[in-house]
């Protein structure tokens, strides 16, 4: 409980909190264009597979 302590007075602390929720937006923006991209590549392979046969 020290630790916590000492990092959240701290001046590394609040360093540590910031990159902790830019590394979150980050990943939410990386997780919502994964989950865009593969919808619609999953669209585009379908109507491929489709015309082809």
């Amino acid at each position: 409980m020290g630790l916590v302590r000492r990092l959240w007075c701290e001046q590394d602390g609040q360093d540590i909190a910031e990159y902790a929720v830019m590394l979150a937006v980050i990943l939410v923006i990386v997780v919502g264009t994964i989950r865009l991209i593969g919808s619609n590549a999953n669209t585009v392979f379908s109507q491929v597979a489709s015309s082809i046969q």
